[in-house]
């Protein structure tokens, strides 16, 4: 019987060792990419307009800003990532522009890729100019197919979800300066558009969740890879974590939200 119990106990022990190996963070990357769109470049976020890549919640390194990124939480462990933190978004890319920056982030040797992709699949012109979901996801999957072939041994990618931009609607949707940057700039008229309809805007809406669906599904198959579980877009996030400059991106406030909100779901998730 003695004999049985210690058996017992050191399967117990052997199996919970392995649950512990299982669910146990990867050792922290040397070295970090963005891929992504104006949101990764911190367009607009403060000041003046343009892109502010050292506020970016992915890969900025800005002192005194209030944002803690991927890369400044990293390197607050891993001091080797210094210098090694690669801004490979740009300002309009669409998911088809993915598979080109992934390109560039092998190239680069990066052993740690975050990933936030298809706003501008939704804020287009119009609703009807949006991208489909059928191309979206063969755009994301050739995005992935590159990262998972050409990362060093290692490497993880991290993709989060696209904000909600209904709630933007929704926020500024009195205010009479938003409404007219909106229009002379034509900002993501698919769903700001003064001329759209309820329906028009479920639709975008509706477009925007599928997108997202894409991104978990696709995100899954792959082992390297994490999705973020939707919390960006079910982020609830406030009119001041808005740049005033342009209504749209994200302000130094939303960049500080947008960087604790997915690292709490990133691959090392330390308090925020």
């Amino acid at each position: 019987m003695l004999k049985r119990t210690f058996l017992l106990l050191a399967v117990f022990a052997t199996v919970m060792t392995g649950a512990t190996a299982a669910t146990a963070s990867p050792p922290l990357p040397s070295s970090i990419a963005g891929i992504g769109d104006s949101i990764t470049r911190a367009t607009d976020v403060c000041c003046w307009y343009g892109d502010h890549p050292a506020q970016s919640w992915s890969t900025g390194g800005g002192s005194f800003d209030g944002i803690r990124s991927h890369y400044e939480r990293v390197r607050a462990l891993n001091p080797s990532i210094q210098g090694r933190n690669y801004n490979d978004a740009r300002a309009g890319a669409r998911m088809r522009d993915g598979q080109a920056q992934a390109q560039t982030a092998v190239t680069q040797g990066a052993r740690y890729v975050t990933i936030l992709l298809g706003a501008n699949d939704v804020c287009t012109a119009s609703p009807s100019t949006m991208t489909s979901v059928d191309d979206f996801r063969a755009q994301f999957l050739a995005t992935m197919n590159v990262l998972a072939a050409g990362l060093p041994p290692g490497s993880h990618v991290f993709v989060s979800s696209i904000p909600n931009v209904y709630r933007l609607w929704a926020l500024f949707r009195n205010n009479a300066v938003a409404q007219f940057v909106w229009s002379v700039a034509q900002i993501c008229q698919a769903m700001l558009s003064p001329a759209n309809t309820e329906q028009d805007r479920q639709a975008v809406l509706a477009r925007e969740q599928a997108f997202n669906d894409v991104l978990a599904a696709v995100c899954s198959r792959y082992a390297i890879c994490r999705f973020d579980d939707y919390a960006v877009f079910n982020y609830v996030f406030s009119a001041g974590q808005v740049s005033m400059l342009d209504f749209f991106h994200p302000s130094l406030a939303g960049q500080a939200a947008l960087a604790s909100v997915t690292w709490q779901h990133s691959w090392w998730v330390t308090p925020s």
